[in-house]
């Protein structure tokens, strides 16, 4: 049965300005413009492949007054909403290049689905790595089927590497970026969304350097419900999307300097394509701070017992922030996109947000070096219900007095009130108490 547009003008407009692809990517002929038919085809093609994820009503609703759904793409088998694009970049593939076999050369989410979903389709598949990679992220490709192999010292070292093998052997060196194919996989979270949640007035996804959701959802929503509103969230310290729109051309003159935090948002892979819909289709573009996604993390893992990573939380990270008053009282989707934080992260950005929380603080004091006085402080503490989490004691560099102590203390509290009334506690005890500030 054929599907009627109900905004066709809108969705034809912006599909005819799409330029015609170059020849530059490895994917040269898998790209022409995007259709919502290609998208509903995707839709159907890989609905055996990968999960239907849930879009569920979310706790945090109450907290930001208004009905907030989370679409969890982060339960896809390996985290990743990527996992749509790639399976069904991979199922169109000529099957004589799916037996030769693909190859990528990055750490990233899309690498993960690539290894994965190629195994699955016994597509021989190679992962070119460096050896600064993570051993989580070097475990997780072999185990999902991939011939793994570390080769330099820096992802343009393996990304080399990586074209070298694939011209010598006929691989097809698989980047991420937006051919019509990749794009129409990725749009079918729109589809999702739109059939799980009733008269949705928004949505907002993830963007920054890898903006091909945001596009291909943004054609299948637009399509259905021109009237929902589709927004994009990227980081403050490279508004890349922001700024490539204004240009109206892809630029790259934001780098990230924090890859390792912000993960596969952190790059610039979008084309024309992408750009052109984002343009024509995306209502509304913001950029949020690192402290509004560290926030955004720690109310994923406290309501939902959500453990995600950067791209994952940059989208709730707008509401957080306080960047969309317009949506108050209205019913609202946000897509978490992916879960693979790495391990050796997780403590530090759950420490860091504590403290932007105003949830640990740390302060210092100067007691008498007399039996009791530290048993004092202790009292005030646990008067006011406070958290001990680390002590110390410092007598050598203590200048006020001879028989003095400085007490260096770091106590968590249950929010900001909590906080300053705490601090009042200990000022009146103690007038000289010094504050570290956040």
């Amino acid at each position: 049965m054929k599907i009627v547009s109900r905004n066709e003008e809108l969705l034809r407009d912006a599909l005819s300005c799409l330029p015609q692809p170059s020849s530059r990517t490895s994917l040269a002929s898998c790209n022409k413009m995007i259709r919502f038919e290609d998208i509903s085809a995707a839709a159907f093609k890989i609905q055996c492949g990968v999960q239907k994820t849930p879009c569920m009503y979310s706790r945090l609703s109450k907290q930001y007054g208004m009905d907030i759904y989370l679409k969890k793409e982060f339960l896809q088998y390996t985290g990743s909403v990527k996992e749509r694009g790639v399976l069904y970049l991979l199922m169109s593939l000529p099957q004589e290049q799916q037996r030769k076999g693909v190859i990528v050369a990055s750490d990233s989410n899309f690498s993960m689905a690539v290894a994965y979903h190629a195994s699955e389709l016994r597509v021989p598949v190679f992962v070119i790595l460096p050896a600064s990679t993570a051993p989580g992220r070097v475990k997780m490709c072999r185990e999902y089927g991939a011939m793994v192999i570390s080769y330099g010292s820096t992802a343009k070292d393996s990304q080399v590497h990586a074209r070298r093998l694939a011209q010598e052997n006929g691989y097809l060196y698989l980047e991420e970026e937006d051919s019509a194919v990749y794009l129409s996989g990725l749009g079918t979270v729109g589809l999702e969304m739109y059939e799980q949640v009733p008269k949705l007035d928004a949505v907002i996804f993830p963007a920054g350097g890898h903006c091909g959701l945001l596009a291909g959802s943004a054609a299948a929503l637009k399509h259905l419900n021109p009237h929902i509103s589709v927004i994009g969230v990227e980081s403050e310290s490279f508004p890349v999307l922001q700024q490539s729109l204004k240009a109206g051309h892809p630029t790259d003159d934001q780098a990230c300097n924090n890859h390792h935090f912000y993960g596969d948002v952190s790059g610039v892979c979008f084309g024309s394509n992408s750009l052109q819909l984002t343009g024509k289709l995306v209502d509304k573009v913001v950029a949020v701070r690192e402290e509004d996604i560290l926030i955004s993390m720690l109310r994923l893992l406290e309501y939902e017992r959500a453990t995600v990573d950067a791209e994952g939380a940059i989208g709730l990270a707008a509401l957080v922030a306080g960047k969309l008053p317009e949506l108050k009282g209205k019913r609202v989707a946000v897509v978490i996109c992916s879960g693979n934080l790495e391990l050796h992260l997780l403590q530090q950005c759950i420490a860091r947000a504590l403290t932007l929380d105003n949830r640990v603080c740390r302060f210092s004091l100067v007691i008498s070096d007399c039996p009791g006085d530290m048993s004092k402080l202790l009292e005030i503490l646990a008067r006011e219900e406070a958290r001990v989490l680390d002590i110390k004691q410092e007598r050598t560099f203590v200048t006020s007095e001879l028989f003095a102590v400085k007490v260096i203390c770091t106590v968590e509290t249950r929010d900001k009130i909590h906080t300053a009334q705490l601090r009042n506690a200990l000022l009146e005890r103690y007038p000289t108490t010094g504050w570290t500030e956040r």
